[in-house]
């Protein structure tokens, strides 16, 4: 039977499992150990302050139990090309049992929606790890283009 969910924003409630959420995907796609505290106040700062960004979660039936089984974040970029915000899709995780069962798909269709309801909004992209193939091949299935742009990035604490 196909999996049934909801998507919605998140909430305070929802704190501690979105970074449950942000400490494993780094762990598993970069193998990076984040430092909880900081990712809570970062969460945090999302949550209460909407200009830095929107999380959705996604709410599901697993194993007999009503949890959130999936996640993601969205941040904004002024495009002076398109005299709009582009929306950004961070953060992505998908607890490991529910992959391959459309929850991706779903949030990207919502945030696509979402985008496409608002004449201020332009479009939405999202940067993966160049060794993240699983994930670049989903986006690629999903229709999006990696073809435009590289990231480059500097970071003042020397990461």
């Amino acid at each position: 039977m196909p999996l049934s969910f909801r998507i919605r924003s998140a909430e305070q409630v929802d704190t501690d499992t979105i970074v449950d959420f942000q400490i494993a995907m780094a762990a598993e796609t970069e193998d990076l150990h984040l430092d909880r505290a900081t990712v809570q106040q970062g969460v945090n700062a999302v949550l209460e302050d909407a200009s830095k960004g929107q999380y959705w979660v996604v709410r599901a039936v697993v194993d007999g139990a009503d949890q959130i089984i999936g996640g993601l974040l969205i941040t904004f970029e002024w495009s002076d090309w398109r005299n709009a915000q582009m929306v950004w899709i961070q953060s992505v995780y998908v607890v490991p049992v529910c992959r391959r069962q459309g929850v991706f798909r779903g949030l990207l269709r919502h945030i696509q929606d979402l985008v496409a309801s608002r004449g201020d909004w332009c479009g939405v992209r999202l940067y993966v790890d160049n060794g993240n193939e699983k994930a670049q091949a989903v986006y690629n299935n999903l229709g999006m283009n990696g073809d435009h742009y590289r990231v480059f990035e500097w970071f003042a604490s020397g990461e």
